[in-house]
């Protein structure tokens, strides 16, 4: 084989080491690069490492907006789980694929498992996983393919509003056993009214029936709904001041774009703020709208709602035949338990004959009470006599004990008269206290001008201080 002249420039690289050569070898004295080769160096590349490189393709991978979330459809080819639960999988079509990746969380989720061969839709965003140098779709939703526009805005509304919990269990609330008032908010048009005002006047004839009117279909209709959700909301009972016990939003069936008002993230939300329990019945029973999860109670058709709204009369009155028939059949055990014990007590009672047995008590009364009147009439004449002896002695018993009693007041009187500070005040002394009430024992206490309170022996005087002796007699 040929080679050029300038062979040495282009040896394979197995060869040059096999030669022998060496690269050139670097000047060992500095030297002052030229401008030529300094403009050189100014316009060689910047090597990057691989990992820079990965970074920068993952940096503009996520600086993209429409990478961060998309739909992609394609056929599911291989797929495996790792030991962590995550599942790997590829989506392909007849011109690429690329690899996808579910996190253990989010497939746990999803209501299904891709399989191969499969074609499906898959939610997610474009990121590089960079030990690999590979990038990925990190789906966090799968649908089967052939959903439309519709369909995918109604699972990502719905995925949104479960992470919020608007359809969570947790916050249903249990429908009112004897309603009084049932608001309904349909279309005035169409059989749904009438069909649900049949089954409510069949089922409980008195129930007060409130119809909101609203638009169930096209443009407008879920600003429509939001409304006679409000009228309803704001509506009470004049006299009572009551709202709605419960309500019933309501449509016929038709075509996901028909119902579509119903999976407006407007009317999900005003349901689920509703202050009353509320009942959903839209379409047929294989319909499903995004206001009955948020709903307290779903219903299959727009009449099996009217049903669950309220008792049947007719399922009441055969509860009632049934209780009537149980509490007779008690009635009659209990009455027939006590016949008998009663007929047993008759029994009892004419065998022990009871008159004969009577009779006797009372003559064995009669012989008491006779002794009684003998024994207490000889006690009264006992104690009759004794009292006449007593009121004999009496009088002077009480002479002796006033003639004592007279004496110990007079020898008391004495002794309380020679102790009692009057007698003091009798034989010339007084009593003196200064303003406050106390006694005055030192001429000293008091001063020139002070007033003083004399007490005598016979009434006081009101004096004033006119001289203190410099000592007292």
């Amino acid at each position: 084989m040929s080679r050029p002249a300038d062979d040495q420039a282009w040896l394979p690289f197995e060869e040059f080491l096999a030669s022998g050569a060496q690269a050139p070898k670097a000047p060992s004295t500095p030297v002052a690069p030229s401008e030529s080769q300094a403009a050189t160096d100014r316009t060689l590349p910047r090597i990057l490492l691989v990992g820079e490189l990965t970074r920068h393709i993952r940096d503009a991978l996520r600086d993209a907006p429409k990478l961060r979330d998309l739909w992609v459809e394609g056929e599911v080819g291989q797929v495996s789980i790792s030991s962590a639960g995550h599942c790997y999988f590829t989506l392909k079509d007849e011109r690429a694929q690329v690899r996808c990746m579910i996190f253990r969380d989010d497939r746990m989720a999803i209501p299904f498992q891709p399989r191969t061969g499969v074609r499906l839709v898959a939610h997610g965003r474009v990121d590089v996983f960079e030990a690999q140098g590979v990038y990925q779709l990190y789906v966090d939703t799968l649908q089967p393919a052939g959903f439309g526009d519709l369909a995918l805005r109604f699972e990502a509304l719905k995925a949104q509003l479960t992470t919020e919990g608007l359809f969570d269990s947790s916050r249903k609330r249990p429908l009112p056993a004897w309603p009084q008032t049932i608001g309904i908010c349909t279309s005035l048009s169409g059989a749904v009214l009438h069909d649900m005002r049949k089954v409510l006047a069949r089922r409980w004839p008195s129930v007060r029936v409130l119809v909101s009117a609203c638009q169930v279909q096209g443009p407008g209709a879920p600003e429509s709904v939001v409304a006679a959700l409000r009228r309803m909301a704001r509506w009470t009972d004049a006299a009572t001041g009551r709202a709605a016990d419960v309500v019933i939003l309501a449509r016929g069936g038709g075509s996901m774009e028909d119902l579509w008002a119903f999976n407006e993230e407007v009317v999900v939300r005003a349901v689920a703020a509703f202050p009353v329990p509320i009942v959903v019945g839209v379409g047929h029973e294989t319909d499903v709208t995004l206001a009955e999860f948020a709903a307290d109670v779903r219903a299959a058709t727009p009449s099996v709602a009217a049903e669950l709204c309220v008792p049947s009369r007719v399922d009441l009155g055969a509860r009632l035949h049934t209780l009537d028939g149980r509490l007779a059949n008690a009635a009659n055990r209990s009455l027939t338990g006590a016949r008998g014990e009663l007929d047993a007590e008759r029994r009892a009672l004419e065998a022990f004959r009871p008159s004969a047995y009577l009779a006797a008590e009372r003559e064995r009364v009669g012989l008491l009470l006779d002794r009684a009147t003998r024994a207490v009439s000889a006690r009264l004449e006992v104690d009759g006599g004794r009292l006449q002896r007593l009121d004999d002695r009496l009088p002077m018993i009480l002479q002796g004990r006033l003639a004592r009693a007279r004496t110990d007041l007079a020898r008391s009187t004495s002794t309380l008269g020679a102790l009692s500070p009057f007698a003091t005040l009798d034989r010339g002394y007084a009593i003196v206290r200064d303003p406050t009430g106390a006694i005055v024992r030192d001429a000293g206490s008091v001063r020139v001008g002070d007033p003083l309170d004399v007490r005598l022996a016979r009434g006081a005087l009101d004096v004033r201080v006119e001289r203190v002796p410099d000592s007292a007699p």
